[in-house]
């Protein structure tokens, strides 16, 4: 864990944000060992993902940050020595990894993107940057972004995370459990007005770097959701909604999907 005493740095309001996208990779994976180079019509999955968000208008630099030499070996193939970081094998979560690579960047904004969502929409990583524009854009220490649910099978299913958000648009609490719960609509075989959380997330760097300093907290133990470690140490989270879903690879199942939908894309182009 990083120990860190950070101030906040406020940017003259006519400067242009800087925005580094960083995507942690694990080699180790318990259902699925050696996933970020699981290939994908030829490519490794993680070097898919780095395409997808370097194709993401604005961003100064995109790159893969890991502990593995196999993983940093396959993206210096694939995109050069400056697309991928080694970090510490010692990091818990992806916040530590990335924070150990924001400390070198000299960047406003740090956007952290999952390295097993290899169809993942560039516009999706511009809508959770838009939080930060605007004449309210400096308030914002963090966000994320959320979709609505109208299927009652995922809002009950605990692997899916909800978020619900208060009207200034910042988030309130996020569970695996279904919330809001809605005794109006208990009965309908319709879920409430609910919200899956994307776990995509873009910091103000200084925001990064106190995050990965605070220690755990009570809430983030029993949910398992690293996000509230934010909001029990008083850092709001600007949530933002999007009309497009992500689909994580975690399961073979996961894992054939994605290759369908790849070589259906490959046959059609």
């Amino acid at each position: 864990m990083l120990h860190l005493n950070v101030r906040p740095v406020r940017l003259p309001e006519q400067q242009r944000l800087t925005s580094v996208a960083i995507i942690p990779a694990r080699y180790q994976s318990t259902r699925l060992p050696g996933k970020p180079l699981l290939d994908l019509e030829g490519i490794p999955m993680i070097a898919r993902v780095y395409d997808r968000v370097a194709a993401t208008p604005g961003l100064t630099q995109v790159m893969v940050a890991t502990d593995d030499a196999r993983v940093h070996e396959a993206m210096v193939k694939h995109a050069g020595e400056t697309s991928c970081r080694m970090t510490s094998s010692e990091h818990r979560t992806g916040t530590d990894r990335l924070a150990e690579v924001a400390l070198s960047l000299t960047c406003d904004l740090v956007v952290n993107v999952q390295g097993d969502e290899p169809l993942i929409e560039p516009a999706m990583i511009a809508e959770a940057l838009s939080a930060f524009d605007g004449d309210d854009g400096d308030e914002v220490e963090m966000s994320t972004l959320c979709r609505r649910l109208t299927d009652e099978q995922e809002f009950q299913n605990p692997n899916l995370v909800k978020a619900v958000f208060g009207l200034d648009g910042f988030a309130l609490y996020f569970s695996r459990a279904p919330i809001p719960y809605n005794r109006s609509t208990a009965n309908s075989g319709q879920p409430p007005r609910a919200f899956k959380h994307i776990g995509l997330y873009v910091y103000r760097r200084e925001t990064l770097l106190r995050l990965a300093s605070l220690p755990p907290t009570p809430l983030e133990s029993a949910e398992l959701l690293e996000q509230l470690r934010a909001l029990e140490h008083g850092i709001r989270i600007k949530a933002v909604e999007t009309r497009y879903d992500s689909i994580g690879v975690d399961t073979p199942e996961d894992l054939a999907h994605v290759r369908h939908l790849l070589a259906r894309d490959v046959a059609r182009a």
